[in-house]
């Protein structure tokens, strides 16, 4: 079976609920503590065995291609002034062997419309899907790798799961799971509390099968007149093709202020645990 070696960061959103920060700064590069939130998103994927990360960026995201570029100038600095673990730091950003690829998406259309401009890049292959907004607490090799053991299994689509009581269910894709625990029958997008089909929500990790291109290119405009992914996912799971993995840990929605200071904080704290 082919093995899962490429991730894709959709990055082009305007990060509006993080105004005016985010006029000129892309959230993806907001720090959590004292590293980039995608740079989280990105040491998943690469932990999970990944090789090459796909990243959608759209207008004004150019620093996120600048912050995994390397920087010739900035490490020489640090050298030559003694700094060598900043230098260091600055170097292995991107460990040797793993290539990074940026796709502009000219036009915000959805998840699924971004996911679809990473067609070309991922040329055929299974590959992850990472949503830098969701930030997951780290444990060795993470959520991404759980998902790719999963699949390297089944060779089908796998989407990385939580429970959600109450109201907020109607904020995620939630699925229709099959009696055997494991495989779903469906996926629908942000459904009403009473229409909720489980409390089981699809939460932005996932490995997905490259005949979902074919699928979102098919796909009519969904929920807010977007391109959804959940839809296109709902397709694979009606014919049998898609699976769930329960999330290890614990997830912050970055996506909001409040969840955004939540996870910094969390993450001082856990570090501050590590050093006791």
């Amino acid at each position: 079976m082919t093995k899962v070696k490429k991730a894709v960061f959709p990055v082009a959103g305007f990060g509006t609920r993080f105004l005016p920060v985010t006029k000129a700064m892309p959230k993806e590069l907001l720090p959590i503590v004292d590293k980039p939130l995608i740079q989280y998103a990105a040491d998943e994927a690469i932990l999970a065995g990944i090789d090459t990360l796909i990243f959608i960026t759209g207008r004004n995201k150019r620093a996120i291609e600048d912050h995994f570029d390397s920087n010739h100038e900035l490490e020489a600095m640090l050298r030559s002034q003694g700094k060598l673990v900043q230098a260091d730091m600055v170097r292995n950003i991107i460990p040797e062997g793993v290539e990074c690829i940026f796709v502009r998406q000219a036009e915000q259309l959805g998840l699924g419309h971004a996911v679809l401009c990473a067609e070309r890049a991922v040329s055929g292959d299974p590959f992850a899907v990472l949503l830098a907004d969701d930030f997951l607490t780290g444990y060795p090799p993470g959520v991404t790798a759980d998902l790719v053991a999963r699949f390297e299994e089944t060779g089908k689509s796998q989407l990385s799961v939580m429970e959600v009581n109450g109201p907020d269910i109607s904020k995620y894709g939630v699925v229709i799971p099959n009696e055997n625990g494991l495989s779903i029958r469906g996926l629908i997008e942000k459904p009403k509390l009473l229409d909720a089909p489980s409390k089981l929500a699809s939460i932005g990790r996932y490995v997905l099968t490259p005949d979902i291109f074919g699928i979102l290119r098919r796909l009519s405009a969904g929920l807010d007149n977007e391109i959804q992914l959940a839809d296109a996912i709902n397709v694979q799971a009606k014919n049998g093709l898609a699976e769930i993995v329960p999330l290890n840990g614990q997830r912050f929605d970055c996506g909001s202020v409040e969840g955004f200071m939540k996870a910094s904080a969390h993450e001082y704290n856990a570090r501050a645990r590590g050093q006791d």
